[in-house]
């Protein structure tokens, strides 16, 4: 008699190789989208890099540092911007070739991704039992999707470096006390004025300790460069820290701040100042008050995400690449999500909603904002509700998040009191780095 034909067996949740293989086929699947992702951003071609570099060489040759210039067909000249810190060590990269460089900051930013990202979702793992190395595979694959993190890639940005110096301090030196917690977050701030929003949630929390050492880092990095570049200091701090079109068009779509906002309903004119600089006010206050409850009840992660978030949206200008601090909102939200009580309808209805919104931001921030739109080299004024929607997506994100991204607050923990031989005395944070 013929043998009966015998069915495969089938896979179930208890069947690891088919856990194993559906894993497997999910990081494959994600990695084979990246490519695609990526090939509309190849043509900024280590833009920004490029115009370092050639800022340096420059200034290497005995010219102001700041009267170097390029040309571009969307922002009309270009100039170097960032503080004379930044000029101090980016110099000694205008000594190799160019390709060099590239590949040393490439490299750099993805190592950058991969230990942020570990950081971040590691307590989330260890929380919920997840698979520890399927759940940060595809978690390092997901922020390399995202817009923010593509554009520092192919403009050749250095904001991971930024971003790991400013989460040292806030996952790991702050909460635990350390006597130099502080100095990374000063040094990103000398780097790139954007970090001092940090600063100032230091204050919110009274972190009196790492607030005074990362003010002092920042003078102390700054004094320093005051000394090797006397001029060129004395003219950016006066003059060209002032001047924001020197940065570029603030009515360009890639300009996801509140001025932004305001100056597409303008363009090509520019906007009154005062109504822009009462929203800050506002935005500002109520985004930090947020980010000082969240650290009260031990949520670091929520914490830091909302000061990101408030510092994009009051700074004259947040180009794209800035807004990296969507990403740790999505950890918040869905390690939130996994939290709530599925034994309740009420439960229930906030997983979903956190899930979906979890969902929602990843996909707004992987299709992102400039990627896949051609916004054209003309200033054009925003003059219909998709339009403001479409041009504004971050800004608007931005604002949602600050209002609904949850606070995880952590069981029997919370800032304690100080012991008096510490160097802060009062409002010790949880020494847990969620």
């Amino acid at each position: 008699m013929p043998a009966e034909p015998v069915a495969p067996p089938a896979v179930t949740d208890d069947d690891p190789g088919g856990r194993t293989a559906r894993r497997v086929v999910a990081v494959v699947a994600l990695a084979a989208v990246l490519p695609a992702l990526y090939l509309p951003g190849l043509v900024h071609d280590f833009f920004d890099l490029k115009i370092y570099m050639r800022a340096m060489r420059w200034w290497a040759a005995g010219n102001p540092l700041y009267d170097y210039v390029q040309p571009d067909r969307v922002q009309g000249e270009l100039y170097f911007t960032y503080p004379p810190f930044s000029a101090l060590l980016l110099r000694p990269f205008a000594l190799l070739p160019l390709g060099a460089t590239v590949t040393v900051f490439t490299v750099f930013t993805a190592l950058g991704v991969v230990l942020t990202t570990y950081w971040l979702v590691r307590p989330v793992i260890a929380r919920h039992g997840l698979h520890r190395a399927f759940t940060i595979t595809v978690a390092v694959l997901l922020v390399l999707a995202v817009e923010s993190t593509r554009e520092t890639i192919t403009f050749g940005q250095i904001n991971m470096l930024l971003v790991v110096l400013i989460l040292v301090d806030l996952l790991f030196a702050v909460p635990q006390a350390r006597r130099w917690a502080g100095v990374g977050i000063g040094l990103a701030t000398a780097l790139k004025l954007f970090p001092g929003i940090f600063i100032v949630y230091l204050l919110a929390c009274r972190r009196w300790w790492a607030a005074a050492v990362a003010a002092t880092t920042a003078a102390a990095a700054t004094l320093l460069a005051a000394a090797v570049a006397p001029g060129d200091s004395w003219r950016f701090w006066t003059h060209e820290l002032w001047t924001t079109e020197r940065v570029g068009r603030t009515d360009y779509t890639g300009n996801q701040s509140l001025f932004g906002l305001i100056s597409r309903f303008t363009a090509p004119d520019r906007p009154d100042r005062l109504p822009w600089l009462l929203l800050v006010a506002v935005v500002a206050a109520y985004g930090l008050w947020r980010a000082a409850r969240a650290y009260r009840v031990g949520d670091h992660v929520a914490g830091l995400t909302l000061t990101g978030l408030v510092g994009g949206l009051v700074s004259p200008i947040t180009w794209t690449h800035h807004l990296y601090w969507f990403i740790p909102a999505v950890v918040v939200l869905a390690d939130a999500a996994l939290r709530a009580d599925r034994s309740t309808t009420e439960g229930v209805r906030r997983r979903r909603w956190l899930a979906a919104l979890a969902i929602g931001t990843t996909a707004v921030i992987i299709y992102g904002v400039v990627t896949f739109q051609d916004w054209g080299v003309a200033p054009v004024r925003t003059d219909s509700p998709d339009q403001f929607l479409v041009r504004n997506t971050y800004v608007l994100l931005s604002l949602l998040l600050l209002v609904v991204l949850p606070a995880r607050a952590e069981s029997g923990s919370g800032p304690a009191r100080q012991p008096t031989h510490e160097p802060e005395k009062l409002h010790q944070m949880d020494r847990r780095p969620e």
